[in-house]
């Protein structure tokens, strides 16, 4: 196989190949190298090498140079324009051209002014095939105007006061630069209170004393000139107040609210705010709709100044500005447009072509807004020079085809917008030129073993050659796996070996003829340093020496010279240098340092170092024990197809003796820089036959070991590359599972590199199915880990192979591995469902097991899908999500727990497999019998008398069947808290109301309340009540004697509804003073009286008018002793339904508020849903806290 590089050129006819493919099919430019033999006989249109800079301010004290470089074949003649008409330079005696150039030069040092030459230059070079131009140059002297003559009135204003200093420098070219100092030349200090803007100008937030001076100095340097202008010096006084007023931000800079700014893509955004207040304000930015870029956000000036570098479209949008001190915060936006002036996308580029090729020219540009191209020849217009059949313009593309010589011609593309312009010369250049070689013939090149080898090719010839390289007499050809061809015909061995050494022939062919040239390699022996330098400490006065062995290639002569401290030896007859020694005598201090040891030839550079410690003289030291230093000089002997001999030289021991080497292997090829264990040996052995692997460029290392732990490893030895052999091994984890229902999807672990054994590894996949009598199909396949078989029946079992090989041959016959063509849904649903309800939660469900042909795939298992369809006793149409249960493998039955009883179920069965569910098995409706109950919802005890309670109730939630009655056990609770003698009662179950009777007055009760379904009694809900006192609080005698007391007199203080009581007094007095204040200072009216006679309360006595007191609290029936309530339970808490007291069944701090001038508007009021549990339908006389309750 030849190595080749093909041109990218393709011959078409224009008159027969669509545009889009016309354009896809265009010859790349082909440059025409600058060789100085090619050019003496190679025509070449004109190109521009340099010119001035579009903007070109120049200094008035100084000539005038204009630039207009170029180069072509023949050299190309110059001329200019100015200001559009032809610039006859020979008719101004000022100006002149460079020989051989077109470059101006206009004298004005000697008279003339630089104003008179003002204008727009452009430069034209032309020769016989064309015409290049130069960017317009706009020359422009530079200006640097003095400040005009004004008088400025001292500037006298109060402490904490704004303050902008104006500069309003001249208007110059380029723009000054501006700064403030002072008289003394020293600049202002700025801050975040002091700070100049970006037009100059000098703003103070506020001002304070230290600020007063009579030299404030706005100065402008303008760089070109190199001078400075200044303006006449501001005097500002400060006058101390007693106290300045603080007040919010206003923004000095920008005005309003928003502002806008415009700015050019490639720019650097400034966006300033300055703001004045007291205290000073700070200043943040935000983009409003999106965020500040990270890398290219920068605040300047004490973040009044925010920029954004290399702007682009995507910056425009909104930047908000905010100044922010205690007293506030204002902000202004800035409404930020990002234009760009044109820029290139794709600029034309030179292209050289033969007679009869095709080509084009693309010039695509970008902008904001989007640029105009235009096209120009040799600096014409293209609309008005004389046609050319063999182009053909479309917008940014010119088109060439069938081109001839005269088609030859400098090409100019316009890209321009309202911003700026670009202008691009490109030249076609239709050459017949045969090969030619550039390369000088027989060039010895020479290069160290295993380094890249670089043989060059320089080559032209239109249309462009292929180039092949061969090697040896006999032209044997070189592989594309071993060598690389660079586009510029350069052969690259990427790692050059021994056997690399030979002559190489380089071919260049066209259509036109052929060139060849022969070029010589030689590969040498790397320098290696054998026995470098060791690090040394030795005493004042004594001796020292540093061997340095070098070995090299033969052929190759060394030079060695020694460095200390990288710098030449010292000149002092106490160093010398033999062969392979330097010798250091009378060491003293200075002589401390590193010394190097260098060895150079021409082709590579090695170097070694050790440090030499000087100490004073010590009694002799113990010995140094450590690990040992690295075997060095290693060496490859006995080369074979799969052996190799090492050797090497151990290094000092540090006085332990070595125990063992360690040998490592690195395969440089296919594993760069990770280094494997090969062989492991006695610490007397110095030298190892080493096992190898075909098709492995080997280097080795060896580690020595003692008694203190492993060297370093030594340094690589020299590589050594065996023979490829065919695979040893096949891939493994060879699996066949199908991704579709028709499709079989091999898999497996391809082989390392290291194990391939040789180049072009492949892989041999067969597959045949299990159950047939097919034979083996087999296919070839790089080195991939995948194959797909497409056209299986589905889920077929398959028995597959993978089989190594490369180009040597192939592996061992691989076992065989069993896989499954693709799933696909199963078709059928399990038959003969049927479901047994074990109770009124829980049911078993029957099926028969799908047939495995039916199930197309891996058997996953069973998927029950159930839910509640309608309730028993409701029917209830509602919908009810469906629930799913699994069940793993081939079973045929499974338990649905968790259901609801009384309940009317349907269910489904289907078959899973890996590809997903079958069909469903037809409903199966099942109902589950009664269970108990669940509590009642709720049980609420009302309207307590001497011996009756009220009892209400909800029924359950979840009845779970019908229900059938009620039971209320009850029993009461005495003084001691024990639990009396338990009653019951049933109760109908259509009822949700029942009063109470024939109980024992001022007792306490617990209840417990039941719900019962067929099935039995539900949970229970208990509650607690008390039933009142008589009317004279005093107890009658015992009912029924020899029973436990049921009642008992309790004491009044220890009751929560008489703690309660006295809260809510405490509290009325409370509002009591708060109004009484209130009237007081105010006068307001206190309207209660209005909420009195709307409820007409005769328990209430209403306000006095004229003092805006309360009347008293009476009772119908006067100095009566309070009721006794009941005691207060065990836990010592009151429950909300239990008791009056609680002043949240009041809506305290809820519904009560107070007007601005202090009058109560809330009324007290109970939660709506609760009623009172004692008191509130007694026939007795209303409490205070139920007289307070009505006190609205």
């Amino acid at each position: 196989m030849q190595l080749k590089i093909m041109p990218k050129k393709k011959h078409l006819s224009a008159g027969r190949v669509p545009l889009i493919l016309f354009l896809c099919q265009m010859v790349s430019a082909l440059e025409v190298p600058l060789d100085p033999k090619l050019l003496e006989d190679l025509v070449q249109p004109p190109t521009i090498t340099q010119q001035s800079p579009k903007d070109y301010i120049i200094d008035p004290r100084e000539n005038i140079v204009v630039q207009c470089e170029a180069k072509g074949k023949p050299p190309p003649s110059f001329s200019w324009t100015r200001n559009g008409t032809h610039f006859d330079i020979d008719k101004d005696p000022l100006v002149t051209m460079k020989p051989g150039s077109g470059t101006l030069i206009i004298n004005i040092m000697s008279e003339g002014k630089a104003e008179t030459y003002e204008g727009v230059y452009q430069c034209t070079a032309r020769n016989e095939r064309g015409a290049a131009i130069s960017n317009n140059i706009v020359i422009r002297p530079s200006r640097s105007p003095l400040w005009t003559k004004e008088k400025l009135e001292p500037m006298i204003l109060q402490n904490g006061q704004p303050l902008v200093l104006p500069c309003r420098p001249p208007i110059g070219l380029p723009p000054a630069i501006i700064f403030w100092m002072d008289n003394s030349f020293q600049r202002l200090p700025q801050s975040e209170r002091v700070s100049q803007g970006l037009n100059g100008d000098l703003y103070f937030s506020n001002v304070l004393p230290e600020d007063t001076r009579e030299d404030y100095i706005c100065y402008a340097r303008f760089n070109h000139t190199q001078t400075i202008q200044q303006k006449q010096p501001i005097s500002v006084k400060v006058i101390s107040a007693k106290s300045s007023r603080e007040r919010p931000p206003m923004f000095l800079t920008p005005e309003g609210n928003a502002s806008h700014k415009e700015e050019l893509r490639g720019n650097v955004l400034s966006l300033e705010c300055i703001a004045e207040g007291l205290p000073t304000p700070i200043i943040y930015w935000i983009k409003e709709d999106g965020t500040l870029p990270i890398n290219r956000t920068f605040y300047r000036n004490f973040k009044k100044t925010l920029q954004i570098t290399e702007v682009s479209e995507a910056d425009s949008g909104n930047y908000q500005c905010i100044a922010k001190n205690p007293l506030g915060a204002i902000h202004h936006t800035i409404s930020v447009t990002v234009k760009a002036a044109p820029y290139w996308i794709v600029a034309p580029q030179n292209l050289v072509l033969s007679p009869g090729e095709d080509g084009s020219l693309i010039c695509r540009a970008n902008g904001n807004p989007k640029p105009r191209i235009s096209w120009l020849t040799n600096g014409v217009p293209v609309e008005i020079t004389p046609d050319d059949p063999s182009r053909k313009i479309d917008g940014d593309t010119i088109i060439f085809s069938n081109v001839q010589e005269r088609s030859s011609a400098v090409y100019q593309c316009n890209a321009s917008n309202e911003y700026g312009y670009l202008l691009a010369n490109a030249f076609v250049n239709v050459l017949a030129e045969p090969p030619r070689i550039l390369t000088s013939a027989n060039t010895l090149y020479q290069v160290i073993a295993n380094r890249p080898a670089l043989l060059d090719c320089a080559f032209f010839g239109s249309p462009l050659p292929t180039i092949e390289w061969f090697k040896g007499a006999k032209g044997r050809a070189l592989h594309e796996d071993i060598y690389v061809l660079h586009d510029n015909g350069t052969l690259e061995i990427p790692v050059a070996q021994k056997d690399s050494t030979g002559t190489y022939t380089c071919v260049a062919r066209n259509k036109l003829g052929m060139a060849k040239n022969e070029v010589h390699l030689e590969i040498k022996d790397p320098t290696r340093i054998i026995k470098q330098p060791e690090y040394a400490t030795v005493q004042r006065g004594s001796t020292v020496s540093f061997e340095c062995k070098v070995k090299h290639d033969h052929t190759l002569i060394p030079t060695v010279m020694w460095l200390k401290d990288n710098g030449e030896l010292p000149n002092d007859e106490r160093f010398t240098v033999d062969k392979d020694h330097l010798v250091v005598a009378d060491v003293d201090d200075g002589d401390g340092g590193t010394y190097t040891c260098v060895a150079n030839t021409t082709l590579d550079k090695v170097s070694a170092s050790a440090v030499l410690s000087v100490v004073a003289p010590t009694p002799t030291p113990a010995p140094h024990y450590d690990v040992p230093k690295p075997p060095i000089d290693l060496e490859l002997t006995n080369q074979l197809d799969k052996s190799v001999q090492l050797s090497w030289t151990p290094g000092d021991d540090n006085n332990s003796p070595i125990t063992k080497f360690i040998i490592e292997y690195e395969d440089t090829m296919h594993e760069a820089g990770l280094w494997h264990r090969q062989a492991e040996v006695s610490g007397t052995q110095t030298t190892a036959q080493l096992n190898l692997s075909p098709y492995v460029n080997y280097a080795f290392r060896v580690t020595a070991v003692n008694n203190y732990g492993p060297s370093l490893p030594s340094k690589a030895s020299a590589q050594y590359f065996t023979k490829a052999a065919e695979p040893d091994k096949n891939p493994t984890a060879v699996e066949g599972l199908g991704s579709e229902p028709d499709n079989l999807v091999i898999t497996w672990k391809p082989l390392n590199g290291f194990e391939s054994n040789g180049p072009g590894l492949q892989y041999k996949v067969s597959w045949r199915q299990k159950d047939g009598d097919d034979e083996w199909t087999s296919v070839l396949v790089a080195n991939v880990s995948k194959y797909i078989v497409s056209g299986t029946p589905t889920f077929v079992p398959y028995l597959i192979k993978v089989q190594a090989l490369n180009d040597v041959g192939f592996a061992p016959e691989p076992d065989e591995v069993m896989g499954h063509s693709g799933e696909d849904l199963p078709m059928v649903a399990p038959g003969n469902v049927d479901v047994n309800v074990v109770n009124s939660t829980l049911a078993e469900v029957h099926w028969d097991p799908v047939p495995l042909k039916s199930i197309r795939g891996h058997l996953q298992g069973y998927r029950i899908y159930y839910w509640k369809a309608q309730s028993s006793s409701s029917r209830d149409k509602r919908h009810i999500e469906k629930k799913i249960l699994t069940f793993q493998g081939s079973k045929t039955h499974g338990m649905l727990p968790g259901l609801e009883p009384f309940s009317h179920y349907a269910l489904n069965v289907r078959v899973v497999n890996g590809k997903g569910e079958g069909p469903a098995s037809p409903d199966r409706v099942f109902h589950t019998p009664e269970g108990v109950p669940s509590a009642p919802s709720s049980l609420k005890i009302t309207n307590p008398s001497l011996d009756s309670l009220t009892l209400e109730w909800d029924p359950p939630s979840h009845p779970n069947g019908i229900l059938t009655e009620y039971t209320l056990k009850y029993q009461p609770i005495n003084s001691t808290h024990e639990l009396g003698p338990v009653l019951d009662l049933k109760i109908p179950a259509n009822k949700t109301r029942w009063i109470l009777k024939n109980l024992n007055f001022s007792t306490r009760y617990k209840f417990y309340f039941y719900a019962h379904t067929s099935a039995g009694a539900g949970s229970h809900i208990t509650e607690e009540a008390i039933t009142t006192m008589d009317a004279a609080g005093i107890l009658p005698p015992d009912v029924g004697a020899g029973k436990a007391m049921a009642s008992r007199q309790v004491d009044i203080a220890t009751q929560g509804w008489f703690i309660g009581l006295m809260c809510a007094v405490a509290l009325l007095i409370l509002i009591l003073l708060i109004v009484c204040f209130i009237r007081r200072n105010k006068g307001g009216k206190y309207p209660v009286k209005e909420k009195e006679d709307a409820h007409a309360d005769p328990e209430i006595q209403p306000m006095k008018e004229d003092d805006g007191t309360f009347g008293e609290y009476s009772d119908a029936e006067d100095h009566k002793p309070l009721k006794k309530g009941s005691r207060t339970p065990s836990d010592r808490t009151v429950k909300k339904e239990d008791s009056d007291d609680s002043l949240v069944d009041y809506g305290e701090g809820v519904n009560g508020q107070f007007n601005e001038d202090g009058s109560f508007i809330g009324q007290y009021s109970g939660k709506k849903e609760k009623e009172p549990a004692e008191g509130n339908e007694s026939s007795e006389a209303p409490s205070p806290v139920n007289a307070m309750n009505s006190f609205v």
